[in-house]
């Protein structure tokens, strides 16, 4: 087992692994061809490129905007998320690619958020991209971690996915939260089935649900 320390990540090594997955991320972007800017993904009915722009929205919206874009969405959070992030789809590509390298470095939260959901954030949209596009996007054991254990223990805003009624066990870092039939697997895997990447966790995990499935 990979020695990891702690589980929750310092701020400002949690803000190094964010800029680092931005721009690794806009690199990653900025190679695409047209086609593959529309692909779908596994986070809804978004397609490659209204990922991409979501992941630009959080650090450049102001309380102002929120407040509107709220109303504009008649009080519906997820919905709220949804159409600005189709509506920001809708720019150039190369501006989306821009808008994305334009956040590395800042710090600034989406109002209502904490300091750890921006790396929960890229994490999962990364994974998100990489899986439509068939490519392998390597996760950081340490910040996987970090983003699961906020999965784990998020009360505000709500989780969109339930927790597994199982024992999770992560067998590359030290992490074990829930009770009942273990599931058993590399911690990026356990954080993209507690945020509902289901078909993308299962081959890579072992134990009670892939037996289910």
């Amino acid at each position: 087992m990979i020695p990891v320390s702690g589980v929750v990540l310092g701020v400002d090594e949690r803000w190094q692994i964010i800029d680092r997955e931005r721009a690794g991320l806009a690199e990653l972007l900025a190679s695409l061809g047209p086609d593959e800017w529309e692909l779908p993904t596994q986070c809804g009915d978004w397609r490659v490129r209204d990922v991409a722009a979501h992941l630009t929205i959080a650090p450049r919206i102001t309380y102002g905007t929120a407040v509107r874009e709220f109303v504009r969405a008649r009080g519906n959070l997820d919905g709220m998320i949804h159409d600005t992030a189709v509506r920001a789809a809708e720019r150039p590509v190369a501006e989306i690619v821009s808008n994305l390298r334009s956040v590395i470095g800042s710090r600034r939260l989406a109002p209502g958020t904490t300091r750890r959901e921006p790396l929960l954030d890229i994490l999962v949209h990364g994974q998100d991209i990489a899986l439509a596009l068939g490519r392998e996007r390597t996760m950081p054991a340490e910040a996987a971690r970090d983003a699961a254990d906020r999965v784990w223990t998020m009360r505000f805003p709500p989780r969109p996915w339930p927790l597994p009624r199982h024992r999770l066990v992560a067998t590359d870092v030290e992490w074990t939260r829930g009770e009942g039939e273990e599931i058993s697997g590399p911690i990026f895997a356990l954080l993209l089935l507690l945020t509902g990447r289901t078909a993308a966790a299962l081959p890579r995990l072992n134990g009670a649900l892939a037996r289910d499935e």
